[in-house]
């Protein structure tokens, strides 16, 4: 069989992989009390496969860090002592494992926070209410801004919740820079109208980011950290007036620290000659930085072998693709039917439908 370039094999710095496909940061609130449960080791195991890499659905970094029900933290040492055995499982089928570290800083409520009080941001400004296409409508408290002085603090949660991950077995941690989250809301320039050293100026916008790279590094090592970033993204009340340029001066800061990989998301998908086309504007990036490349954002198996093959990126980042389909290296290989994804059951708290009941391919004898 010929191959195809999502099933080339890659260098990953110290990580020998057997093919290019990814499986996406993907939140799944089945995490009750934020504690990862046991349902997750045949989740992540079922979508394991000898020198894949796997990004674990966003973890909290620390409780403030909570935005969505049920959703993992790696702060505490029972989260720490739940994640070992979803670890173990995925490692024993061969795979590579990382933990994406998460704060949701504004995109919370009072609800999910200690004590009831306001969730932390860059800013004052809540995120504007979200009307979803369903018709649901969802509101945000309003955030209490940051004061100078906390700010290490919040560097300190990431550096510690890095250590935790990485005594849990994980292979390394995704610092999560995008989607609207707090580093992001940092970064960009709608959601940051602060005048002290993490205000104003591109750079004084990138230093929190900065620092909890450095944070993080300092304590794992390079070798084990990716960064995804979102800088054409306009959610949560987050986008920038000059992405590109945003962009360009975080890979700077990826270098800077030698990190391993840059995770980055494609601009929204756009209608070309009445089809929904990925604008494919990672390149300048993808030139730029000195590690491995993940692009994310809408791929197939199509496009995924085109920009893989054209060298536009290293790695491709499946989503909704990867939840409905546990084997979809497998299935990609034979270009095989995929299950459809049922969005209805994506953030349902269920241990099983949604979760671990999507079917294998069945080949025949």
């Amino acid at each position: 069989m010929a191959t195809i370039p999502l099933l080339d094999s890659y260098k990953l710095g110290k990580f020998d992989l057997t093919h290019r496909i990814v499986l996406a940061p993907l939140t799944r609130s089945r995490s009750y009390g934020n504690v990862p449960q046991p349902h997750a080791i045949l989740y992540y195991s079922q979508r394991a496969t000898k020198g894949g890499l796997l990004i674990t659905e966003a973890t909290g970094v620390s409780d403030t860090a909570q935005g969505y029900p049920e959703t993992p933290g790696v702060w505490t040492k029972e989260q720490v002592e739940a994640w070992k055995p979803i670890v173990d499982a995925v490692h024993a089928k061969g795979a590579v494992f990382f933990c994406q570290l998460w704060h949701v800083g504004r995109v919370s409520t009072t609800g999910f926070q200690p004590n009831g009080q306001d969730p932390i941001s860059s800013t004052d400004k809540p995120v504007p209410k979200q009307v979803y296409e369903d018709g649901t409508v969802e509101e945000y408290s309003p955030p209490r801004r940051l004061r100078t002085e906390e700010i290490p603090g919040i560097v300190n949660d990431f550096r510690l919740a890095a250590r935790n991950a990485i005594e849990a077995g994980f292979d390394g941690v995704e610092i999560h820079g995008a989607n609207g989250y707090l580093i992001e809301q940092f970064m960009k320039d709608s959601s940051n109208d602060r005048t002290d050293e993490y205000g104003g100026s591109l750079e004084n916008r990138c230093r929190f980011a900065a620092e909890v790279i450095a944070a993080v590094v300092g304590e794992v090592g390079a070798d084990r950290v990716g960064v995804r970033l979102s800088p054409f993204l306009d959610y949560m009340g987050c986008w920038d007036s000059n992405p590109k340029e945003l962009a360009l001066r975080m890979v700077e800061e990826l270098n800077k620290h030698g990190v391993l990989y840059c995770h980055m998301i494609e601009p929204r998908m756009a209608m070309v000659d009445g089809r929904r086309q990925i604008p494919h504007r990672l390149l300048p990036m993808r030139k730029a930085f000195k590690g491995s490349f993940i692009a994310a954002g809408g791929y197939d198996r199509e496009e995924g072998n085109r920009v893989v093959g054209e060298g536009y990126t290293d790695l491709v980042a499946f989503g909704r693709l990867f939840l409905a389909n546990p084997d979809l290296p497998k299935r990609f290989e034979l270009n095989a039917a995929l299950n459809k994804y049922d969005r209805r059951t994506f953030y349902t708290p269920d241990p099983v439908v949604g979760y671990t009941d999507y079917p294998f391919l069945v080949l025949e004898n």
